[in-house]
């Protein structure tokens, strides 16, 4: 079973930066063979896709984050991490992290309790 565990959450003013972690969470698996997707999810709004990076390294971004979010791994802190720059109160949510390879949030049956994106003045 792959547990994550995400982390690096809190409260920003418009233009400013969080950088959230995703890490291991026990289990024997071997993180770096997994794709890693993060999402988030707005108060009364569905769970979208962020960002995704594959074990190779390669990276895509949702249309509404390009350019100010980046994505990156690193295999040997068992992490993938996102750095969120220019942040806009649109990006308040809590944010997920799953392995897996879909870039559709109803696929996916485990969560874990993600971490809260407050960006307000």
């Amino acid at each position: 079973q792959v547990q994550l565990v995400e982390s690096g959450g809190g409260l920003v003013q418009p233009g400013g930066s969080l950088r959230l972690s995703c890490s291991k969470s026990g289990g024997s698996f071997s993180f770096s063979i997994y794709d890693i997707e993060w999402f988030r999810q707005a108060p009364g709004k569905q769970r979208e896709w962020v960002a995704s990076i594959s074990s190779g390294g390669v990276t895509t971004y949702a249309n509404s984050v390009k350019g100010r979010f980046t994505i990156s791994r690193d295999n040997a802190r068992n992490a993938v991490d996102l750095q969120m720059d220019a942040l806009e109160p649109d990006d308040t949510a809590v944010y997920y992290c799953v392995a897996g390879r879909s870039v559709v949030a109803e696929l996916y049956s485990s969560w874990g309790q993600g971490t809260q994106v407050t960006v307000s003045s």
